[in-house]
């Protein structure tokens, strides 16, 4: 692709990451290990594993006007990203997630906050941005009516659309057929195919967009066939932020003109290194890190 640009319309949180050695249960009090204010959500997370690549990225999303807002917008800021269509909201807080570590695995609650204000009308305001890029990167963490008039701008202007969806919920056909990549991890892809009502043509020709996300175990492909691209083994410290350093790190390499398969294989390195840090963005890497670890797993 010649134009590079990448523009991320999505959630901006403050994640606040609780490490216990156990998860209490209802009515129970546990000890917790250590505590982290990490900026993070879904949109944000995937603008920025992208521009640490090198990407030309700008996000699109709303921030609370408090000190997590402010906090938040800087800290784009300073991995490079645009962010004059971040919008300050005063009616609404930032939104946060609450993320508790254990065992290596975690559980999060969101709580949208401002990020309910990246309404249609707003994205309408953003039709040049959008317009004038590669590709456009959407998740589930805004209104679904938000996503869909995205994708509708993306197809009038001829911009490839990446559709993580997650956190997952029932989803239109006109949606999915607008979307050119699908980015499912394996129990959001079931969940997903189960919810539509489709022929099979239909759902064969969805099934093609899927590239399904399996942690530890890399990826599935199927555009051309079934495709498996394993994972790399390091030492998981927080896979929070997994999937969404995959998921900007896809967008990266296929603007940089990868195909799809070493697109992939690609992506899958830089979301391996991204769980050997705490935080969802601290351990997204640079490409230069990418290319050493590669050549690193590639001489083993």
């Amino acid at each position: 692709m010649e134009n590079k640009k990448l523009t991320v319309i999505g959630s901006i949180n403050m994640d606040l990451v609780t490490s216990t050695n156990q998860i209490p249960k209802v009515g129970e009090t546990v000890l917790g290990n250590s505590f982290h204010t990490i900026p993070g959500g879904k949109g944000a997370n995937q603008a920025v594993a992208a521009a640490r690549l090198g990407a030309d990225v700008t996000m699109i999303g709303c921030v609370g006007e408090d000190s997590f807002g402010h906090t938040l917008i800087e800290n784009l800021k300073q991995q490079g990203i645009h962010t004059e269509n971040v919008e300050l909201v005063a009616r609404a807080s930032t939104g946060i997630a609450s993320i508790t570590l254990s065992d290596n695995d975690n559980s999060i609650i969101v709580v949208p906050g401002a990020n309910n204000d990246v309404t249609p009308e707003m994205v309408d305001k953003h039709e040049e941005t959008i317009a004038n890029s590669s590709m456009l990167i959407l998740q589930l963490e805004i209104p679904l009516e938000s996503v869909i008039r995205a994708a509708e701008i993306a197809k009038k202007h001829n911009v490839k659309v990446i559709l993580n969806p997650a956190p997952i919920q029932k989803l239109p056909k006109e949606l999915l057929e607008m979307v050119d990549y699908l980015t499912p991890n394996e129990l959001e892809q079931e969940l997903l195919f189960a919810s539509l009502n489709g022929t099979d043509k239909e759902l064969t020709k969805l099934k093609e967009k899927c590239i399904v996300t399996k942690g530890s175990k890399g990826v599935v492909i199927y555009k051309n066939g079934e495709i498996e691209i394993p994972s790399y083994q390091v030492e998981a410290v927080d896979t929070t932020g997994a999937g969404d350093s995959f998921n900007g790190a896809l967008a990266f390499a296929l603007s940089e003109g990868f195909d799809l398969t070493d697109a992939c294989r690609f992506a899958v390195a830089v979301g391996a290194i991204s769980v050997t840090k705490l935080g969802a963005q601290a351990g997204m890497p640079t490409r230069n890190e990418v290319e050493e670890f590669l050549r690193i797993q590639n001489e083993r």
